[in-house]
């Protein structure tokens, strides 16, 4: 069908034109190129720059004339359009064309249309203020009965929609993916993909959807929908395994050619779609030996299948390579992958050897012996011409890197930093050499000369946590302290060296590096006095060469050097020189070291002789200032406002784009802006810097607060700033445990050894150098990989060693049985969850002590900690009763009664709480675990019974909880009881707690015990955690409802469609507290207030409001993430209630 549209499109220009007086093909052709083609031609013509940009200005010129006549025709606008665009293309502004080219694309015929739409997608972006223009034309153009017409609504949909305009459309678009032509299902899926990568909250609602694309009868949708699923996926894997035999299922159908043959490129039954499905099945497989069971079929026949016949075949091989590499290993894949990988390391081909290098070093982390193998392939490519092939080799011996082969590896990337120019090239290589002269260095020598290579060489380009964490190295030392003293020395002493050297310009950042040092630790010298280091640093003060910024650096190496030299004249004359500076960064510096040089007791106590890395105590609420700010507001100084209040006030001021039908407005209840619902509810006027609240209610236009937009001369235009958030969070690579590997060198025939040429000889010893280290009696050390010896600088920060009294236990264990799940029915938050093999794992016991939150995401405010107080101190969490209670269903099966009543005697105790169902989540032949939850007010406190099946006693049994990145466990006391007895029951009980808000987590551990006769066993066990376990109401005020409301920052808004059993808003809203756990604050007519907090103490605000159907949800909190999973949740509950 997608042909048939296609040669549609095509034969639209002369089918129109034909039917135009004097038409035809040649007419068109003549019509359409006369312009055209005479600007293209005259343009080639030109031999300069100057010609060509006057040329286009006249033409502009000419074209704003004719678009702006009142006489221009349709046609005439489309031909002036393509010629517009033309001139963009070249990158001249035709802003003057823009609206124009909305016009078109509202008024004309098809292809009149089509080049409308062609033009708005050029010339607009997502951000441009036209495009609210198109939302009504693309809204019409999506409910016509019109194929081409949907299509193009669709494709400018895709292309520059922005968020605040999805609402306007999803519903319109989520319709066409019941369309019954698969062009249009395909359209659509690709709209609602870009709607997922710009604001995935705002469809997460129709994942169900997703789903039947991905079922669609027609390849193309199945096509669309994996773009939506590999994002997902990459995003959250465990929550999409279910799919991984729907996967495998079209993968073995395109492998077997079962496609239709339109999507073949070169006989290669759909590459791309192959490609696609190889990622989703890596990213599903991983660490997860049961779903890779479910894929090595398929990898095996697609490493079979494709055979090297085209480019594109290369493309499919890699992919199934790193997709074996990154599943669950399995021996006879791993033999077939690594033939690929040879297949490409040694190919003639620049292309195919550059994906085999790029191949084996990805792969190299899992079995490093391929690297020997391919040894004297990847020397001969430390010497290949390409450049490309030279860093890709460098990249494969940077993870083989381990301490014997080092050095080498080191002087091949400084040869290769030498030679290269390349800005990104260098700053990639000089933190590589960087990390890898702090893990693995031989000796201080070394370590201080590469690192010295590392800072001429990088340069003020490199990274500046380079310099930072070589100078916090030297600083906190290591574990031996006199050999810290030694590579302090020999520091001082190599940056003395090189600062006695003459015409040598030193990068700014090592010259900074080198005044700190000697700043430092020049203490240490017993050859030099301090007086002849302040000699030095003056010598380089007075160079011209030498930036401000390093000149500061200087002066307060100076000035702590100045105690230690007791007088000394240079100091006098620095002074002398720099207190009349211009520079007034210099001049303060040159001031303060002068009035301390004038009191030497107290230049002794501020600047002591190596303390840069001594605790200091700090004064976060800068108490000291106390008095000042009482000072300030008595003689009338404005208040202090937080940054949330600002940003509000600054919000407050933009426009919001509004898509609510007009005719079911309520002027009694509108709003405009970011204002508080509950002052609009209760018809008061809040602002941020009044507390005062009037009652003002009028029939007649009110007027106050709007802004003039209007005048005679018509509209008057308005600055608007952008604003955008700032992070410079740089990833930091972790390190794990590599095995030993067997070496693979064989030794070759005495006659080969006497034959081979001095080169050949050259590249051998290279060889041996280069691959030392990855037999059977050393360790391998990768990127990201901590090795087990011992490095050579290891940190040892001061302010830790204050803090070891605090541990952590650590289990080696041995896993000798483990159980397999069968499927269970889990109701309402249990799911069933796959469980890995874990091997050796650090656990914890979690007896320690309560931590602090992320101070980031669990903001604290007065108000906040003010109700929610107020919130946790009633006598019961849901005092109105109208929480459901989840209570065991009952069953005639013998299992689930029995282990109802198992936990029947701790499900009493806590009967004033709401708890979930007890469900069985693991069991073997001996033990069974069971789980439930229990919300309390405060907390989560999730019990585990481990009943004892056997008839046996069990000794030791032991309940721990894995390490969990956002939430901490704590175990309560006096719940911890061994199982002893046959055929009982024990149970364990854990207080979970929020640091970090997330989505879905899932909470693992195991249960381990000794049997009678010594044999000891283990049980791992898993359990789905959501977000909403530690979701509580928040009982407040209305008019506290209205300031928190306007000091909150992150909003979120969304209609949602409601049943015919929730029509009213009371029984929708009945609805929310009882599924999401909220609190109902006021009903106002069609107005609803609500308030939840996510604990400890994070509040979130909802604002509801109804019109015909549809449920306007408005949410706001201090936490940037809970209102979008609330909302979420809210759809959820509403959709299937």
């Amino acid at each position: 069908m997608s042909d048939i549209v296609e040669k549609t499109l095509t034969a639209l220009p002369g089918l129109f034109l034909q039917n135009q007086p004097g038409g035809g093909p040649a007419a068109a052709k003549a019509s359409f190129s006369s312009r055209l083609g005479s600007l293209v031609r005259g343009i080639t013509a030109l031999t300069s720059k100057h010609e060509e940009e006057k040329l286009i200005q006249q033409e502009l010129s000419s074209l704003k004339a004719t678009v702006s006549a009142p006489t221009t025709t349709l046609k005439m606008m489309k031909e002036c359009m393509v010629r517009l665009i033309y001139c963009e293309m070249l990158g001249y502004d035709a802003s003057f064309g823009y609206i124009h080219a909305i016009k078109l694309a509202q008024q004309g015929n098809l292809l009149e249309k089509r080049v409308g739409y062609l033009a708005v997608s050029l010339f607009l972006h997502e951000s441009h203020e036209l495009l609210l223009l198109l939302v009504n034309t693309v809204v019409k153009d999506l409910q016509s009965t019109n194929l081409v017409e949907v299509c193009m609504a669709l494709t400018v949909v895709s292309q520059i929609f922005p968020r605040e305009m999805i609402p306007a459309v999803l519903p319109l678009i989520e319709d066409k993916l019941q369309h019954s032509k698969e062009i249009i299902r395909r359209k659509a899926v690709l709209a609602l993909y870009k709607f997922h990568l710009i604001a995935p909250n705002q469809v997460q609602h129709i994942h169900i959807k997703f789903r039947k694309a991905l079922c669609d009868r027609d390849v193309g949708v199945m096509a669309a929908s994996l773009h939506i699923y590999l994002r997902m996926i990459k995003e959250n894997s465990s929550g999409y395994k279910d799919l991984t035999g729907s996967f495998v299922t079209i993968l073995k159908q395109v492998v077997g050619g079962k496609l239709p043959v339109d999507f073949n490129y070169h006989s290669v039954p759909a590459p791309w779609l192959q490609i696609q499905l190889l990622r989703i099945l890596g990213l599903l497989g991983k660490d997860d030996q049961r779903t890779s069971e479910l894929m090595y079929d398929v990898l095996d026949e697609s490493l079979r299948r494709a055979e090297l016949n085209h480019n594109v075949t290369y493309a499919i091989l890699f992919e199934c390579v790193h997709t074996v590499y990154s599943i669950y290993p399995k021996s006879e894949l791993l033999e077939k992958a690594a033939k690929c990988i040879g297949k490409f390391v040694l190919s003639p081909k620049i292309n195919l050897k550059y994906l085999g290098l790029k191949a084996l070093t990805y792969v190299i982390q899992q079995d490093p012996t391929l690297a020997l193998q391919h040894q004297m392939t990847i020397i001969e490519c430390l010497d290949h011409p390409d450049p490309i092939i030279k860093r890709e080799t460098l990249e494969l011996l940077y993870r083989i890197t381990n301490a014997q082969n080092v050095t080498v590896i080191v002087q091949k990337m400084l040869e290769y930093l030498h030679q290269s120019k390349e800005e990104y090239v260098i700053v990639n290589l000089v933190g590589k050499i960087a990390e890898l002269a702090e893990k693995y260095a031989p000796d201080n020598a070394w370590f201080i000369q590469t690192m010295n290579a590392v800072f001429s060489v990088g340069g003020d380009v490199m990274h500046p946590d380079i310099p930072n964490n070589f100078l916090r190295l030297l600083a906190e030392g290591f574990d031996d302290e006199t050999e810290d003293q030694q590579l302090r020395l020999y520091a001082v002493q190599s940056y003395l060296t090189l600062l006695d050297m003459e015409n040598v310009l030193y990068p700014q950042r090592f010259l900074q590096v080198m005044s700190w040092v000697l700043g430092e630790y020049s203490y240490l010298l017993d050859k030099e006095t301090p007086a002849e280091v302040i000699a030095k640093l003056y010598r380089l003060l007075m160079n011209d060469s030498v930036s401000s910024e390093t000149k500061t650096w200087l002066i307060a190496a100076v000035t702590k050097l100045t105690p230690q030299a007791h007088s000394s004249d240079t100091v006098e004359r620095l002074i002398h020189e720099f207190t009349i500076s211009l520079d007034t960064c210099m001049r303060q510096h040159a001031f303060e070291l002068k009035h301390l040089h004038e009191n030497v007791e107290l230049m002794k106590s501020l600047l002591p002789v190596d303390r840069s890395c001594e605790d200091l105590a700090v004064d976060a609420s800068l108490s000291f200032l106390d008095g000042f700010v009482a000072e300030g507001l008595s003689q009338g100084a404005a208040p202090y406002k937080p940054h949330h209040q600002r940003q509000e006030e600054k919000l407050s001021q933009e426009k919001v784009l509004n898509f609510e039908p007009y005719g079911l407005s309520f002027s009694s209840s509108g709003f405009t802006g970011r204002q508080s619902p509950a002052g609009i509810s209760l018809g008061s006027d809040i602002s941020g810097n009044s507390a005062e609240t009037g009652l003002k209610e009028t029939n007649s236009l009110k007027l106050e607060g709007i802004k003039k937009l209007w005048g005679k001369e018509g509209y008057l235009p308005k600055k608007e700033s952008k604003t955008g958030d700032e992070s410079g969070a740089l990833p930091i690579p972790q390190e794990s445990i590599m095995e030993n590997v067997d070496q693979a060198i064989t030794k070759k025939d005495q006659s080969q050894v006497l034959t081979q040429s001095k080169e050949e000889k050259e590249k051998q010893l290279l060889a041996s150098s280069l691959f030392v280290g990855l037999g059977s009696e050393s360790t391998v050390n990768l990127l990201g990989k901590a090795d087990t010896v011992s490095h050579k600088f290891r940190r040892k920060s001061k302010v830790k060693e204050a803090k070891s009294g605090e541990t952590t236990s650590t289990h080696n264990m041995t896993c000798s049985s483990f159980s397999s799940l069968s499927n269970v029915a889990y109701e309402d938050d249990y799911y069933l969850n796959t469980l890995h093999d874990r091997g050796d794992k650090e656990l914890k016991t979690f007896s320690l002590n309560s931590e602090l939150l992320d101070s980031e995401s669990l903001t604290e405010l007065p108000l906040v900690e003010k109700f929610s107080n107020c919130s946790l101190s009633t006598p019961s969490l849901f005092a109105d009763n109208s929480m459901e209670i989840f209570h065991p269903p009952q069953s005639t099966a013998a299992s689930v009664a029995k282990e109802s009543s198992l936990a029947s005697s701790f499900l009493e105790e806590t009967t004033e709480y709401i708890h979930s169902n007890a469900m069985e989540i693991c069991n073997n032949e001996t033990i069974s675990v069971s789980s439930y939850k229990i919300w309390k007010d405060d907390c989560l406190l999730m019990v585990w019974s481990v009943t004892n099946k056997s008839g046996l006693e069990l000794k030791s049994a032991n309940l721990e909880i894995f390490p969990a990145e956002n939430f901490k466990v704590t175990e309560q006391p006096g719940c911890c009881l061994p199982v002893t007895e046959a055929e009982s029951t024990r149970s364990f009980q854990y207080s979970v707690q929020i640091e970090k808000p997330f989505t879905e987590e899932i909470l693992s551990g195991f249960i381990s015990y000794h049997m009678m006769d010594t044999h000891s066993a283990q049980l791992e066990f898993s359990v789905n955690l959501s977000l909403l376990d530690f979701i509580r109401p928040l009982k407040i005020s209305s008019e506290d409802f209205g300031k928190l409301w306007l000091s909150f920052a992150n909003d979120v808004k969304q209609n949602v469609k409601m049943s015919e059993s929730q029509a009213a808003l009371p029984s929708a809203l009945k609805t929310l507290q009882q599924k999401l756990r909220l609190h109902i604050i006021e009903i106002i007519g069609n107005e609803g207030l609500l308030a939840c907090q996510l604990l400890p103490s994070i509040p979130c605000l909802l604002h509801c409001r109804v019109y015909a159907d549809v449920l306007a949800l408005w949410f706001r909190s201090s936490c940037s993430t809970l209102p979008d999973y609330l909302l979420y949740q809210c759809q959820k509950v509403m959709e299937g209630s």
